[in-house]
């Protein structure tokens, strides 16, 4: 049994700054009413490592002062099977105990979709989906649409568990098919001209020399949805098609407002408009980060945290002259970027690119040797310019759904060569939109070396700036297809070298914002994570800081239909707990259980505390004569 001590809480503190809108003031309208009545993302990622960490000592309370611990305690214990499963009915748990067996056999899981193609030809479509529904679409996925979902949301929520709306239906789209579509939609117009004139011998394009390899489509690695688990694909089509997406994610934060209270919706940023962009700005954020790091290796400030380098402005103007840097040097620095101590640090450095009139002109890159700043292409189309607002005015619009249905919005993570751009997008959003409480959650993929670097720093922009830190913290999702493409394309692996070492980033991470919250409690994670010792070692984190559950400023996150043995206890002991509940039509979430069954076969071969505690329960019902329980809420 597992013992948190509950404490009363710090004053919350921390004030507003005025900041610049990232967005223009123009906004697309949706056509769905914002007040309309409606019927009715990758989630917790599968921790296949268990490690217990030691805690950090908390850095105390704003004042200086150590807070400390009352007597009241929470118990929660991971071992009792009654607990855990009594919002299930006996069948529910059979169903989990024959799923999990299946999952753990490899030539199904190999031939998943193989068998499902069959199994629908021999039983017809109606009675396969009747099949699905008591077996693993029950299992992993809620219902079919907003109406269908809301018994299962109303009763997790009734056992203490709450629902973060996942809608998952993917397009069942060739390999072909996916690469072409990522190849169209991943290249502009210039590097098309560009291409087409190297292969026609006429010239060697000059915007190709400073493009960097990880931030180009390649054909190879198209089909986004190999190597992944868990996590939905979607590719672009046209912008019809990305407002379609937005309507979607629309009905889906209503039904999330409508069922539960304090819900979470996950959204998707490749949905909402053309990865070129992504993968544009990500190659800028990049490379402004990396000539901020080169700079302060040459102040002798290298080997140190990305947040302690802080640049000496006069030496860092006297270096760029001395390589004969030459054009606008002292405009770079200017206005709110010259601190009074005549340095500037990452953040500063990062707010150079900032909310120009064209969004074409974020794509500039500096040049060391002309001392100015040069755009990554040669020209954006007046189409593809539009194409890059309309992305961010339709994340604008979610998020003011979101508001107006107290429903907070969860972006989930992608892949490396999109994630810069994401991760700085969805923070542009959080300044706007996080002043008054946490609505926007970023995700921090923690199998990436440089996960802490951007927890830390985002950290950092929060507190200077006086909005809600508000983050998911998973492990990841992608990293069979990141490894495979880095080492394949020829660029450095941006994946931890092992388990041992992701799950060391991890709780590197989480105590560092956990110590955030202890200071000011203007932040707020969510630790989206199957593991069980993860979650021990954040009770007891919140023990040694004094966070109460009741605050609501650490949450727990886990897939529907797995590791109900760490939710229930969770929810049931007062602590805010969240299931990622995907919804949708039996044959449109094909590709989702596909994956859920891959993800599973790894998962379900050590998980066998969960099939025991099962087994437990099961073995007691039949034993007391409860074989016909039901859940009464």
């Amino acid at each position: 049994m597992f013992h948190v001590k509950t404490v009363p809480a710090l004053t919350r503190a921390g004030a507003d700054i005025p900041f610049k809108r990232l967005l223009s003031s123009r906004r697309l309208r949706s056509s769905t009413s914002a007040t309309q009545t409606e019927p009715q993302d990758d989630g917790a990622q599968h921790d296949s490592v268990n490690m217990e960490f030691p805690g950090q000592p908390g850095r105390g309370g704003r004042d200086g002062t150590t807070t400390t611990a009352a007597a009241n305690e929470v118990s929660v214990d991971f071992d009792q099977a009654q607990g855990a499963y009594k919002s299930k009915d006996s069948l529910e748990l059979l169903r989990s105990l024959v799923v999990f067996k299946l999952c753990s056999y490899d030539f199904l899981v190999d031939k998943n979709k193989e068998i499902m193609d069959l199994g629908k030809k021999i039983l017809g479509q109606r009675a396969f989906d009747q099949f699905m529904k008591m077996t693993f679409y029950g299992q992993f996925v809620a219902g079919e649409d907003h109406m269908a979902i809301r018994p299962l949301i109303q009763k997790n929520q009734a056992f203490g568990v709450g629902s973060v709306l996942d809608y998952s239906v993917e397009e069942d789209i060739s390999q072909e098919e996916a690469e072409q579509k990522e190849m169209d939609s991943c290249v502009s117009a210039a590097e098309k001209e560009s291409i087409g004139k190297i292969h026609a011998n006429l010239f060697s394009a000059p915007g190709e020399n400073h493009r960097e390899k990880k931030y180009k489509a390649h054909k190879q690695f198209g089909d986004r949805r190999e190597g992944v688990t868990g996590a939905r694909t979607y590719f672009y089509a046209d912008e019809a098609k990305c407002d379609q997406h937005m309507e979607t994610f629309i009905r889906c934060i209503k039904a999330s407002g409508g069922s539960s209270m304090d819900g979470f919706s996950a959204i998707k940023m490749t949905a909402l408009g053309r990865p070129q962009f992504l993968l544009q700005f990500s190659e800028v954020l990049v490379k402004w980060r990396r000539f901020f790091t080169f700079l302060a290796s040459q102040q002798g400030k290298d080997g140190i945290e990305a947040l302690e380098q802080r640049l000496e402005l006069t030496e860092l103007q006297e270096f760029l002259t001395k390589l004969g840097a030459k054009g606008d040097l002292y405009g770079w620095f200017t206005g709110s970027k010259e601190k009074s101590l005549g340095t500037i640090d990452m953040l500063d450095w990062n707010s150079l690119i900032d909310d120009r009139t064209k969004i074409s002109d974020l794509l500039v890159v500096p040049n060391v040797e002309l001392g100015d700043l040069e755009p990554l292409l040669e020209k954006f189309t007046t189409e593809e310019e539009k194409q890059m607002k309309r992305m961010l005015q339709r994340m604008d619009i979610l998020v003011k759904h979101a508001i107006e249905n107290g429903v907070r919005l969860m972006v989930d993570a992608e892949q490396t060569y999109f994630q810069p751009a994401i991760s700085r997008l969805t923070v542009e959003m959080q300044r706007i939109y996080n002043k008054e409480k946490p609505v926007i959650f970023n995700t921090y993929q923690c199998y990436l070396k440089e996960a802490y670097d951007n927890v830390t720093m985002d950290v950092e922009l929060s507190r200077r700036e006086g909005w809600h830190f508000a983050s998911k913290l998973v492990r990841g999702a992608y990293m069979y297809q990141e490894r495979e493409r880095a080492k394949d394309i020829g660029y450095e692996d941006p994946i931890n070298p092992d388990y041992e070492s992701t799950n060391i980033m991890y709780h590197r991470c989480l105590d560092y914002v956990l110590d955030e919250i202890a200071l000011n409690r203007n932040a707020n994670v969510m630790v989206a994570s199957h593991n069980e010792d993860t979650v021990k070692h954040t009770l007891g984190r919140m023990n040694e800081l004094g966070l109460l559950p009741t605050e609501n400023k650490v949450y727990f996150g886990q897939l529907l239909g797995m590791c109900d043995q760490i939710s229930f206890p969770l929810g049931q002991a007062g602590f805010p707990v969240y299931k990622y509940v995907p919804y949708g039509p039996v044959n449109e979430v094909m590709p989702y259980l596909s994956r859920r069954a891959q993800e599973n076969r790894g998962f379900m071969k050590g998980a066998q505390k969960e099939r025991e505690l099962l087994w437990k329960e099961l073995k007691r019902r039949l034993a007391s004569g409860e074989l016909l329980y039901r859940p009464v809420y």
